[in-house]
């Protein structure tokens, strides 16, 4: 066994690779990035060593750094995580050829696998079922559009190397095509290199579903059942969930021996997972081969029981499989939801900057330790409270992961965890988790990869989210404000005469975006060491546990324990629960009288501005000053956590002014441009 490893990789990742090997009594190293100087897992492991500036290609990208700080350190052996250069059959090779162990397959496994291309051709060769398309590399858009035209629309247009939703389009048109041909292009060879891109079949309706496969050097293939990964928004994976609540055992079963088929044909040896799109009728297709630990990878280790990452290293040492397909049962139902940095109400842009707080919910679970029998809750993270999150990487906060004894209680508890899960200073998108959690479909388990379009097609709006119980968020308002006041009153030095008085009736108002303004009358006493709300003719009793300063107010609602986000920003008061969330205003009735007489102050007209959406750097400016605009034209392209994101015009326009030049670092809400 290795007694000292280098993680050639960063946040959550790096940080769970390195829980594992401090288990098993193995010194790590981290490796890092000036931006990432303060970073968790630099803390974490034993060593660490700079690699390099904060831009990727200067330093996780660079295979000659990392191998030199293997090395130095002498680490006997390289975990390379997910994404950066963990499907590189180059930096694979050269770590065997340095004399360095690989914690994952073999360059050769990686080379087959790792390219989409040749990868469809050696599964169809091996007997596993395959889409439609075109499999050679495209050399231009102008042709793109030509093979998605005789393969027939839609059409998925997918770079070779690409993986995490990087380098990926549907296209439903001869537009949707060239363009998509070209975007793809320019995401692959900014983050992986290599700017092959092929095009397939789109499968309407489908799901995505996926084979976890382990192999050791000893001809010891098994797989470790699937995962749900349907629930997904521009191709990326929001929701996973093992099992799939979709599959018969039958098509379970035919699935998992494809995987390991095709795992033995290229003599797989480490944790790998086969892809497949999965049709109403339970018809299967293969879509790729990921050679690497996958992000959604604890929700197999909570329904199995194993520790991949061991896996992976006693692999990589050249032990045996400890067991055999017959050996493995599943236990109960997982679910993870990736906890972003982006922001649900303006369409998922990525948000950057400190995390002024950072507050997960309680863990009674923990990576690279047993799964306890009543299932928990666990928490991945590579982040903490005042920590940032920088715009060079990917936009993963955390991973929030639970495990029930079925999929009902799984997603009791995900919704229980969510709503303690505190998160600000950059946004999140929970509320986004919250809401998928809380709909009837997915509760159901009838969605498929187009769910979150097909439900949310102008973008997600808490106004979309209809609580379940109308009367408790404005309980609750009521119910702090009632212990604010309680406390206020407390406060000593108050002049004689002029103490601050307690009363029990207040107004409840909410405005709406245009300026209506709702009032409820509301009446809060105190009974016992709870409060008895009354509004709209119910009375509802409070329990309030915890202290005042606490963001996530925990506590019972007519007797039923609960957690729930508020918080008082100004003169409003935010609360939050299952995705549902109002900014409320609590009132004297005679304030709520005057209130009512002040004009509303409209938002000012942005029309004639481009704003920048996010932080990020500015990659093109596609017009000038002086230039006529048609909607739906190109403006400008913004680069953040990896992502290309292009600014299109609203409407027509002439454009007045250019504000900032190529290559700045744009700030969120930023000028970019001024029309006439």
């Amino acid at each position: 066994m290795f007694k000292k490893i280098l993680i050639a990789n960063r946040g959550e990742i790096a940080c769970r690779v390195i829980k594992t090997a401090r288990r098993m009594g193995i010194q790590t190293v981290a490796v890092y990035s000036e931006a990432d100087k303060d970073a968790r897992h630099v803390e974490l492991a034993d060593e660490a060593v700079l690699i390099g500036p904060a831009p990727s290609r200067e330093s996780y990208l660079v295979a000659d750094r990392i191998i030199a700080a293997a090395k130095a350190t002498g680490a006997e052996a390289i975990h390379p995580g997910y994404g950066f250069l963990s499907e590189n059959a180059g930096f694979s090779k050269r770590v065997e050829e340095e004399g360095l162990v690989f914690i994952g397959p073999k360059h050769g496994s990686i080379a087959a696998m790792g390219d989409k291309i040749a990868s469809k051709e050696l599964a169809a060769r091996a007997k596993v079922n395959t889409i439609p398309g075109w499999n050679a590399a495209i050399e231009s858009a102008e042709r793109a559009v030509e093979i998605a035209r005789d393969i027939g629309y839609p059409v998925m247009i997918k770079a070779s190397a690409g993986g995490g939703g990087k380098g990926l389009r549907v296209a439903w048109n001869d537009k949707d095509a060239f363009d998509g041909f070209t975007s793809c292009r320019n995401e692959a060879r900014n983050s992986f290199g290599d700017d092959r891109v092929f095009i397939e079949k789109f499968v309407e309706e489908p799901r995505h579903i996926e084979i976890q496969v382990l192999g050791d050097g000893h001809g010891n293939v098994v797989y470790l059942w699937e995962r749900e990964c349907s629930i997904q928004r521009r191709h990326q994976k929001v929701i996973e969930e093992a099992p799939s609540p979709f599959i018969s055992e039958a098509t379970r079963k035919a699935m998992g021996e494809q995987a390991v088929a095709l795992a033995r044909a290229v003599d797989y040896q480490s944790a790998g997972t086969v892809e497949f799109v999965v049709g109403k009728d339970q018809s299967f297709y293969f879509l790729e081969m990921n050679t690497r630990l996958q992000v959604e990878h604890p929700v197999t280790e909570c329904i199995t029981g194993l520790d991949l990452v061991e896996q992976m290293i006693r692999v990589a040492a050249g032990e045996k499989l400890a067991f055999g397909q017959q050996d493995l049962k599943r236990n109960g139902w997982a679910m993870e939801c990736r906890i972003n940095a982006e922001d649900p109400f303006r369409n998922f842009l990525p948000s950057t900057g400190r995390l002024v707080k950072y507050r997960p919910p309680a863990q009674t679970m923990e990576a690279a330790l047993p799964v306890p029998a009543g299932g928990g809750v666990r928490v991945d993270t590579g982040v903490y409270e005042g920590g940032e999150i920088p715009m060079f990487y990917d936009s993963m906060i955390a991973k929030l992961i639970v495990h029930g004894r079925d999929r009902s209680e799984a997603i009791a508890r995900m919704r229980e965890a969510l709503n303690a899960f505190v998160i600000r200073g950059v946004s999140s998108n929970i509320p986004f988790q919250a809401a998928l959690l809380a709909h009837p479909r997915f509760v159901a388990g009838d969605f498929n990869t187009g769910f979150i379009a097909e439900q949310y097609p102008a973008g997600f709006s808490t106004d979309l989210v209809p609580h379940d119980q109308p009367g408790f968020l404005l309980a609750l308002v009521a119910s702090v404000h009632r212990r604010l006041r309680d406390r206020a009153a407390t406060i000593g030095g108050q002049r004689p005469g002029h103490e601050l008085r307690i009363r029990e009736d207040f107004v409840i108002v909410l405005t709406d975006p245009e300026g209506k303004r709702t009032r409820t009358p509301v009446e809060v006493r105190v009974q016992g060491s709870g409060l008895l709300v009354t509004l709209e003719g119910e009375c509802h009793e409070v329990v309030l546990a915890g202290a005042l300063r606490d963001i996530a107010v925990h506590g019972t609602f007519d007797g039923q324990p609960f957690c729930a986000q508020i918080e008082r920003v100004g003169l409003e008061y935010r609360i939050s629960h299952n995705g549902s969330a109002v900014a409320a205003r609590v009132l004297s009735p005679r304030a709520a009288e005057l209130e009512a007489l002040m004009p509303f102050k409209a938002p000012p007209d942005l029309s004639k501005v481009l704003l920048s959406p996010m932080p990020g750097l500015l990659v093109e400016v596609a017009v000038q000053p002086g230039q006529t605009v048609r909607a739906g034209e190109k403006l400008a392209a913004i680069e953040a956590m990896k992502m290309e994101n292009i600014l299109f015009a609203s409407q027509d326009c002439v454009v007045a002014e250019v504000a900032v030049k190529k290559g700045e670092s744009l700030a969120v809400d930023q000028v970019i441009m001024r029309f006439q």
